[in-house]
């Protein structure tokens, strides 16, 4: 499974709001499907890490949910 809980935490660190993400040229439509855990294309992580100055590792990680 995918979690973007990382891309939460480095918001937080970097202090970019959601609204500052807006400004930014991100769609609050891709930012709400994010809150609750749908896919996005890697397109959208690449915007993110460029807007976040950050990797990809910083916006997402894999959660092994076989254990």
């Amino acid at each position: 499974m995918i979690s973007y809980a990382p891309l939460f935490k480095t918001m937080s660190e970097k202090n970019m709001s959601s609204y500052a993400l807006f400004k930014n040229g991100f769609s609050k439509a891709t930012y709400y499907s994010i809150q609750k855990g749908n896919s996005v294309s890697t397109n959208t992580i690449n915007q993110l890490c460029k807007i976040l100055d950050c990797s990809v590792s910083d916006v997402m990680e894999y959660i092994d949910t076989d254990q």
